[in-house]
């Protein structure tokens, strides 16, 4: 059976902003479906729901693949220097697909319009770090959250820097239809930037990098898997986290059947690892860093008999990776 890599699991699992928790799958409809099995009218307009939605999985299965789109973002997805298309994402939705009995296809799409591409289904499935949220799952079929992340603020070295205010009338740049683009629309100071919008979460760091922009709003998985000592990206450094976020997968508005599934083979792929990656040392603590918690409770995945940990880090403003404290203004 495939499973995610050591190195990549642990790459996710050991980032400040990691949680592999997952909590019961299954969208709004399939929880009507069974409340209200006692109402007639309500139960043949749920049961009218889940048909279609089976019929979601149904479609999937009967293609034999699942066709994922992504967009390059290490440490989720990317190709590494030997040329293999991996991470974190590409190696769990690989495991799941074995356990659904499909194969996967990797498209990258345009994460811009990756909800039209999903609706006309040129896609199956989106699964590359989707931060959740409200108007995406009123609009997709979405898992319950499996890592959570934050969007941080990426500078170059010697920048200096207290607070978002220090942006206002500077070249800030994030990814197109990104949570980082929502973080500067929202963000009262950063709505005062000069906003640049980019295709992929790597160009900004190229912009930052390159002196073309000041800042750049990003995810804090990529970000620390890309800069610091020893990357391409040595001088540039992470000054703020601003927005605390989950990722999920989602799939056609109304595969809640498909999602609920997903979830289930989830927990069953990584329960293991996560028995395996936070078994207690020999002193007494995990094998991760002296910051990791405890292992956390088991939540159980909806429709299956697997569970999985829920391995959530207290944020506090840390990065675990480098050990370093971020900075944190004082917003109250």
């Amino acid at each position: 059976m495939k499973k995610v890599s050591r190195r990549n699991f642990l790459k996710v699992a050991g980032v400040g902003a990691a949680a592999l928790s997952l909590a019961a799958c299954g969208g709004a409809s399939s929880t009507a479906a069974s409340s209200t099995a006692s109402s007639a009218a309500a139960g043949s307009a749920a049961a009218s729901a889940v048909s279609d939605a089976d019929s979601d999985l149904a479609y999937i299965q009967s293609n034999g693949k699942m066709v994922i789109g992504y967009t390059v973002y290490e440490p989720m997805n990317y190709t590494d220097a030997d040329g293999n298309f991996t991470g974190f994402d590409t190696e769990l939705a690989t495991a799941v697909c074995e356990k659904l009995g499909v194969e996967p296809e990797f498209v990258e799409i345009n994460w811009d319009t990756k909800e039209t591409e999903l609706a006309a289904k040129s896609i199956d499935c989106i699964w590359n770090g989707l931060t959740l949220t409200d108007d995406r799952e009123e609009n997709m079929a979405c898992t319950k959250p499996y890592v959570k992340n934050a969007q941080v603020v990426v500078v170059k070295d010697g920048t200096e820097y207290t607070s978002t205010a220090d942006l206002v009338g500077k070249t800030v740049v994030a990814e197109a239809g990104s949570a980082g683009e929502t973080t500067i629309q929202e963000d009262e100071n950063l709505a005062q930037a000069d906003y640049v919008s980019k295709s992929v979460q790597t160009d900004c760091l190229m912009e930052v990098a390159a002196g073309t922009a000041d800042a750049a709003v990003l995810d804090l998985t990529l970000a620390s898997a890309m800069i610091g000592e020893g990357t391409d990206y040595a001088n540039l450094k992470m000054v703020d986290e601003l927005n605390v976020e989950e990722y999920g997968a989602a799939f056609r508005k109304g595969s809640d059947h498909a999602a609920e599934k997903l979830c289930t083979q989830l927990g069953r792929v990584v329960q293991p690892q996560l028995d395996a990656a936070f078994q207690p040392g020999p002193d007494g603590q995990d094998a991760g860093t002296a910051e990791h918690p405890q292992p956390g409770q088991h939540l159980p995945c909806q429709g299956g008999d697997h569970t999985a940990q829920d391995a959530a880090l207290d944020l506090g403003g840390r990065d675990v990776i480098k050990g370093e404290q971020i900075h944190q203004p004082d917003r109250s």
